[in-house]
Formats: structure tokens, sequence, C-alpha cells
């Protein structure tokens, strides 16, 4: 299908970060056909007026737990390990794949209304959220979360129920729907597993050509711990068993040292930035600035909605920026244009989808149009700023994944929403809460 959106305000994010107002932006297919100042030759199926509105790259969501919509709220005001043993592990023990696809369609939903068309994403039943992901239109990455908590010497990937959930998952959706569906593998964390299950991953990933998702240093008792155990920070452990060959995200990062963000550097792995999760478990406050002056590529999650509560990026992209400036008291710490970047390109990027997160001809169409007019928005004198400062997830009018319209003005057309309620409350949620 070919759709023009014309008299919009395109901002870019290409590589000279060019901001064109009254542009016109011709999308065919799957793929952006041009992008200019001058209206392309037609014809054109539909014809989209952007007076107004502002038409940017989709955000990527580069790390989260879909499903975990479910749990909104659930444990409230606890640290990260408090959190996740006395609430959250016996919460997701009553999971069944109905459930799960319940929870990742919200989830889906929440993001899609907010401006999100690709997202990397860590959780069990995996498979089950494939087909949730499939249906929505969006692009994810997909891991399993890789856990072992045996001893080392019993380790045997026929008998760790992660080993055998990544092969599976590997082989069946790996480049799915056109590309729509990447799998990665994945660990969940230094303090969830051990080291054969880093072997085991690593090779795979070595061999399967993966990239990796990992939680790293997430919170100071988790760095330290791991310190006293191993020696080593949790990056650079994971690096001695070749955890990073293929690159990567590590989600947090809140502890890292200097040293890790060097090998972070040279690695390309990606510092996932989850500034409101983090603040709410007060796990702390990564040192994004210094990230950065690194040469760390650094994207944004929202984490799982349990520990957030929202799934909407425009939330993290404003307090990544403004976080920052507090913390340093330098208010060029971080840049409305490098707030941005962490939810467009720098995201792309992580998730190795250089296809992704620009607004070029040649690119995947994955745009999203914000509403200029709100009361909120106006007036603009800087189209960045009113981006990361004043712009919320309800201010998007349109969610454009892969050339396909999934979201407009108040409307899902993927989703079925009144659906996905019935499953959540009268399945999902008196399945785990009774």
């Amino acid at each position: 299908m070919a759709i023009l959106f014309e008299h919009v305000t395109a901002v870019t994010m290409d590589e000279e970060r060019r901001v064109l107002k009254d542009a016109c932006v011709a999308v065919e297919g799957t793929k952006i056909a041009s992008v200019g100042t001058r209206r392309p030759d037609g014809p054109f199926e539909r014809v989209i007026d952007g007076t107004g509105k502002v038409l940017m790259p989709g955000l990527v969501n580069a790390h989260t737990h879909v499903p975990m919509a479910l749990m909104r709220g659930y444990g409230g005001g606890c640290d990260l390990q408090t959190w996740l043993h006395d609430y959250i592990f016996p919460a997701e023990a009553k999971l069944d794949e109905q459930c799960v696809a319940a929870g990742a369609a919200l989830g889906l939903a929440e993001m899609i209304a907010s401006g999100t068309t690709c997202i990397a994403d860590m959780y069990m039943k995996t498979g089950t959220i494939a087909r949730q992901v499939l249906e929505a239109g969006i692009s994810a990455n997909l891991s399993c979360g890789g856990v072992y908590f045996g001893a080392p010497e019993d380790f045997s990937p026929e008998k760790c129920g992660d080993c055998q959930n990544q092969t599976a998952l590997t082989e069946e959706w790996h480049g799915a729907g056109d590309g729509q569906i990447l799998v990665d593998a994945s660990i969940h964390a230094e303090y969830t597993s051990n080291p054969p299950l880093w072997q085991w991953m690593a090779d795979y990933a070595a061999a399967h050509g993966l990239r990796m998702q990992v939680h790293a240093s997430e919170t100071e008792r988790e760095h330290q711990e791991c310190l006293e155990r191993w020696g080593e920070t949790p990056i650079r452990l994971l690096d001695r068993y070749g955890v990073w060959q293929n690159g990567g995200t590590a989600a947090h990062c809140v502890w890292v040292t200097d040293e890790d963000m060097a090998l972070m550097a040279r690695r390309h792995v990606t510092a996932v930035h989850n500034p409101v999760s983090n603040l709410k478990l007060a796990s702390g406050v990564a040192r994004v600035p210094a990230l950065l002056s690194a040469g760390v590529n650094v994207a944004l999650g929202t984490d799982g909605v349990a520990s957030n509560n929202s799934h909407d990026l425009f939330e993290e992209i404003k307090l990544a920026s403004i976080l920052h400036k507090g913390v340093t008291r330098d208010p060029a710490a971080v840049s409305a244009l490098q707030a941005l970047e962490m939810a467009t390109v720098n995201g792309a990027r992580a998730l190795g989808r250089t296809d992704t997160g620009v607004i070029a001809p040649g690119k995947t169409a994955d745009l999203i149009l914000v509403d200029f007019t709100a009361p909120g928005l106006t007036p603009c004198h800087d189209v960045y700023e009113n981006l990361v400062y004043s712009a919320r997830g309800s201010d998007v009018s349109m969610n454009m994944a892969r050339g396909k319209v999934i979201y407009e003005n108040g409307t899902f057309v993927t989703l079925d929403l009144e659906r996905i309620r019935a499953e959540v409350e009268g399945y999902a949620l008196p399945r785990i809460f009774g």
C-alpha cells in the first residue's frame, strides 16, 4: 500500500538530525520511499494530512517484560530483592499460557497507543509472546531470560529448561514475520544463574549469530555480591565466558564501573537505561553522562510495568534528560536531542535493527504522529524541547509499524481491546491473585 504523509514536521533522526517543516514522507509497502519538502508523484492509496503534527520514528523500548502488565503496581514500596522474592516470583509461578497471552496483549496495546514500534522483551513462555507480537504488528527482539539455580556440576543442557527454551525459541521464531521477530540469547542475571549456563548461552549465541540480553549491575547489592563471589563485576565476569562476543544489551547498568564502561564500548554492549524503574525500586541512578562519554551506546527501556508502572516511553525520555541534569547540576548533562536519540536511533542500534529508528528512504516505515495542536504542546519554539519535555504517550495520534497503520485516533487496528480486557479481568487476574 502506498501512503503519503504531507504537511508534517518531520523529525528525521537521520545523520544530520534534520527537522523538515511542511514535509512529505511517502511509504510504499513496509519501507519509506521518499522524504522531502516537495510532494512526490503519486498515485497514493491514502494521503494523510499532518498539519499541526510531528512525524517521527517510532519509539524503541529496549528493555521490558511485557506480560508483567498483569502485575502493574503489585508489591510497591519494596527494594528489588524483596519485590522479586516476596511478590513477583510467587505471582509468576501461577502464570500459564493464557495468562501470558493476555498480559502480553495488554502491554502491547499500551505501548502501541503511546508510540512504541519496536521492543526487546525478556520473559517466560516466550513463544506465546511471539504470537501476540505478530498479531499486534510491531517488531520485537525476544528472549527467554535464562536462569539456572542448580549446582554447576549438575548442569546439563538437556536437563536445563532454559537451554531447551532457547533452542526451541530460536528454531521456531528467529526471523519470523520477515524479520518482525528476532530472537536473542539471554541470561537473566549473574545472581540467577552460574558459569555452565553462561558458557552454554555464549556458545549458542556465537554458533547462531545471536545478540545477548542480560540484567547487569541493577542494584548495589547485586554488584557487590558478585564482586565478593567472583572478584569481578557482572559485566567483566560474563565477558570472561564470552557472553558479549556478539554484542547485546545490558539492562540497568546503575552500578557499572569506568572499567565496565570501557569494556562495553569495546564489545558494542548497549546500556539500557530504565530511569523510572530504577528510581521506583530505589536501585539508584545510572551514570548516563559517563556512559555516553565512554562511547557506550545508551538506549531506553521501561522495564516491566510492575516496577514502573507504565509503558509510556515519553516519560522515560523526559526523565532520562532531566534526572541527570539534577544529579550533576549541569543543564547540558543530557540534552533533549540525546534523550530522543536513546529512544530511537540508539534503541534500534541496541537491537541490531539498523533499518529502523530513522526517517530516511529505504528504512522500515516505523513512524508515529504526535499531535502538536494539543494544549500541552502549544506553542512550539523548539521541536526537540517539546517532544522531550512536554509530549506524553497520549499525544500520539497514529502508530505505523512496518508500513501498516496499527493505531489511529484512539482506535486499535490489529488488537481487540475489549477481548483483551475480558481475558485479563475474567481469567488472568483471578488465576494469579484469586
